[in-house]
């Protein structure tokens, strides 16, 4: 597995550990659990997992340009018939 993989499964295994140890354990910190559980989600695993699907993407291949806008008409002008 890729070194960025492994630390985002890792960050993921140990948000979800913390929420749930947080959900099941009676310990007067639950709250902190629960709340780093979720600050690692929002602020490590969805960062590490965006950068990680979209390395090597072209930002321009999804954006609504006019050149985009007009491939998208032909296409569907194209489909109709």
């Amino acid at each position: 597995m890729k070194p960025i993989k492994t630390i985002t499964l890792i960050a993921l295994l140990a948000s979800f550990t913390s929420i749930a140890c947080g959900l099941i354990l009676n310990v007067d910190y639950k709250e902190k659990l629960i709340g780093f559980g979720v600050v690692g989600l929002f602020f490590i695993v969805f960062p590490l997992f965006s950068y990680y699907r979209w390395k090597d993407k072209d930002v321009k291949d999804y954006m609504l340009s006019k050149e985009n806008l007009d491939k998208m008409r032909k296409s569907q002008e194209e489909s109709k018939y």
